[in-house]
């Protein structure tokens, strides 16, 4: 390690044991990281793999706490490739901000505010929930009609899941462009002006039209 770099663990995270022992989704999450890390400055001095459900605890996860207690020990953050990597629940976020250690989400880069962490964690779990109720609402409906569920290749299977996908893409959208929008609020920017500033960005909305101001008003309703 150079005078010049700073040390950091990384950690990644999949959910079954099967992608655990393929390594699918751990090689991309490690290489975004270390690509993160060679931008910014930063040694990694492990990287920790976990196979472990985001819905654990802190407590029943071994590769986080592992993480932690070393980043805790050299006295460096925890980089992770993206918030779920941790949890895409807000009291688990604000749980793990508590324990003292720094963690860095290498898509959001390395100076963001806690505050948008907390947006990005609850706009997660709303995302989740959403999936949920949609899903469930989509079954039951064709439940009522005399749909037999179970079978894969019915309409309700397939409603369900274009709901879940487009319910996924809009809050994955919504995550990526609130932090600019209140951040452009909160320079004291009027509606139409945060969306001649986006437009001025080359940032299209989510079904890629202009940007005005009842587009704004609406997001913000929902999600601010």
């Amino acid at each position: 390690m150079t005078s010049t770099t700073k040390p950091a663990i990384a950690l990644v995270r999949v959910s079954t044991s099967e992608q655990g022992k393929s390594g699918l989704g751990l090689a991309a999450q490690e290489a975004a990281i270390r690509a993160f890390a060679a931008a910014e400055g930063f040694e990694l001095v492990e990287v920790v793999s976990e196979v472990a459900s985001g819905k654990l605890g802190i407590e029943d996860r071994t590769g986080l706490r592992s993480a932690l207690a070393k980043a805790k020990k050299l006295r460096c953050p925890v980089i992770v490739a993206k918030l779920d990597r941790l949890s895409r629940d807000v009291a688990f976020i604000s749980g793990l901000m508590a324990k003292g250690v720094p963690f860095i989400v290498s898509e959001l880069g390395a100076d963001v505010d806690p505050f948008v962490l907390h947006l990005y964690a609850a706009l997660g779990e709303k995302e989740r929930k959403m999936i949920g109720a949609r899903t469930k609402a989509a079954l039951a409906a064709k439940k009522a009609q005399g749909v037999v569920l179970g079978n894969r290749t019915n309409l309700a299977d397939a409603q369900a899941k274009g709901h879940a996908a487009n319910a996924a893409r809009a809050a994955e959208f919504t995550a990526r462009v609130l932090p600019t929008i209140l951040q452009l609020r909160s320079q004291g920017m009027t509606l139409d002006q945060v969306a001649e500033e986006l437009t001025a960005r080359n940032i299209a909305t989510l079904n890629g039209a202009s940007w005005h101001k009842s587009t704004i008003s609406r997001l913000l309703k929902t999600f601010g």
